[in-house]
């Protein structure tokens, strides 16, 4: 067994600021990072966009990024939590510079801010169209550094230990001792017995297949957390991505950053017609939700599999400056940007809800944080503004690093078992995991996708139950595998979404179901 004081989930982000603000302030105490894949694999990494913080005082003010916030997250945002994220911005940037992050300046020697789809204002601090990547950096540099944290790459988090391990039958006060961890590379399991653990561990995008999540985003953590029998809420508002790069062959999708249409880029359908001014006012600016459901509209109408994002009219020089990733996975993928219209389509993206915490990122479980796009704050409501997520992340993890410091807690003296794999055998039968997770994705996009209905809502989950029986079975009777427990974790995600779905009866933000029109 491993003890530890703080056990880690994910190395995105949120986890690692943690991590790195316990270990610096905190030399007697020890972290442990465990994250599957590799080290700097996660969903911050393919970040494009940037941070919102408010910089400039004269055109911006906190109070005009508190009111965009809330009407991106219609009417369901905790508006003390959206202050409280909007005003810890600007200290937060600080420690990142400090971390040795770079952000792009202008001529003048000051943050070139960008504008995105609902900001009123220019506030978003950007590394070039790679900010996740280069935070990513900063941050796992910064760890490298420090001695009393253990980061542990390809290792994957198969449950948390819970009273239920220990069998305790207390249902109305459950605590966490760590978790039970798979090592990828010999398929040994790890028991960590850790004072406090901390889920960082993204979000859910691969339960949709087309998605601009990596392939890692499987929602392990809130499934984790789901079966430990924690609060989970507001699954069904998840955020569609307006603008992902179409691949017929499906799959991770590349992301078209949204600072592409504050650059001044048009929606186009197949025949040119540029719709948006159709649909709002804001026309491409307009929240992610609004453009999402408006393409999903002209794709139903036309029965076309994409439409086109339109940047030939634009300084072309400053936009290579500005998305040279973007301009250079266009060229991969034979599209000139200068002549030829990029093909888009709108991709699972961003989950709003999730493991509910409090402003110190407690769960409803003692001794177990959450943070990141695992969590559910209060900050997004319906829908998450542009670039809100690091900031949120990156909040909360100094709020989680700020309570634990004060809380000095003994460690307890637990005899917590083993993982018992006892009766079961190495699987032989991939084909099984291969043909029920095509077979989730297809059930999430086409009956639980951007648009959905009761109708479409209750075939899904009943053919989820089938899934469901078929994925434990196989569960029950074979040796751990990542690919196993990642299926099983989309499942569990898959009934939630589907099930908050039909418990929510108005259209908000980025959830919309016919029937409630």
């Amino acid at each position: 067994m491993v003890e530890k004081n703080f056990l880690v989930i994910g190395s995105g982000v949120a986890g690692l600021t943690f991590a790195v603000k316990m270990a610096e302030k905190h030399p007697d105490r020890n972290v442990i990072i465990v994250t599957k894949g590799d080290e700097d694999e996660s969903n911050t990494k393919y970040a494009q966009g940037g941070i919102a913080v408010v910089l400039d005082m004269e055109e911006d003010s906190f109070q005009k990024h508190i009111q965009d916030t809330l009407i991106a997250g219609d009417g369901l945002c905790d508006r003390e939590v959206v202050e409280m994220v909007v005003k810890e911005g600007p200290q937060r940037l600080k420690e990142l510079i400090a971390w040795e992050a770079n952000f792009d300046l202008n001529s003048e020697g000051d943050f070139d801010l960008g504008k995105e789809g609902g900001h009123s204002e220019y506030r978003v601090v950007h590394h070039k169209d790679v900010t996740g990547y280069e935070v990513e950096r900063a941050l796992l540099q910064r760890v490298h550094q420090l001695a009393n944290i253990e980061l542990l790459s390809h290792h994957f988090a198969i449950d948390l230990i819970t009273d239920h391990h220990l069998n305790s039958k207390n249902d109305n006060d459950i605590s966490c001792y760590g978790a039970y961890v798979l090592n990828q590379k010999n398929g040994e399991i790890l028991t960590i017995k850790a004072d406090n653990t901390l889920l960082a561990s993204g979000g859910i995008g691969r339960v949709y297949g087309h998605t601009t999540n990596p392939i890692i985003a499987t929602g392990d953590g809130i499934a984790m957390a789901y079966r430990a029998k924690a609060k989970i809420k507001d699954m069904e508002f998840i955020q569609f991505h307006p603008t992902a790069l179409y691949n017929p062959e499906g799959g991770s999708y590349f992301l078209i950053s949204e600072a592409v249409r504050g650059f001044g880029a048009y929606l186009r359908n197949k025949s040119g017609y540029r719709f948006m001014p159709h649909y709002d006012d804001r026309a491409e600016l307009a929240s992610r939700d609004i453009v999402s459901q408006s393409i999903d509209n002209e794709l139903k109408k036309s029965g076309d599999s994409h439409v086109f994002l339109d940047c030939t009219h634009l300084d072309m020089v400053a936009f290579k400056k500005h998305f040279p990733n973007i301009y250079d996975k266009c060229k991969e993928y034979h599209i000139d940007v200068e002549k030829d219209w990029i093909p888009v389509v709108p991709a699972s993206h961003y989950l709003c809800g999730g493991i509910v915490v409090d402003k110190q990122g407690k769960t409803s479980i003692s001794n177990l944080y959450a943070c990141g796009e695992c969590s559910k704050t209060g900050l997004h409501g319906a829908n998450r503004l542009a670039s809100n997520s690091l900031l949120e992340a990156l909040v909360y993890a100094h709020n989680i690093f700020k309570a634990l410091s004060v809380d000095s807690q003994e460690s307890r003296q637990l005899s917590i078992p083993d993982w018992n794999d006892e009766g079961t055998s190495i699987p032989k039968e991939h084909i099984l995991i291969q043909h029920n997770l095509k077979e989730l994705q297809a059930l999430m996009r086409d009956y639980v996708g951007i648009v959905r209905s009761n109708k479409r809502l209750h075939k899904a989950i009943a053919r989820l139950d089938l899934i469901y029986n078929e994925v434990e079975e196989f569960y029950k009777e074979s040796k751990i595998t990542t690919t196993l427990c990642e299926l099983r974790n989309m499942v569990n995600v898959a009934h939630l979404i589907i099930s908050q779905s039909l418990e929510q009866k108005e259209n908000r933000g980025g959830y919309f179901n016919s029937d409630n029109i």
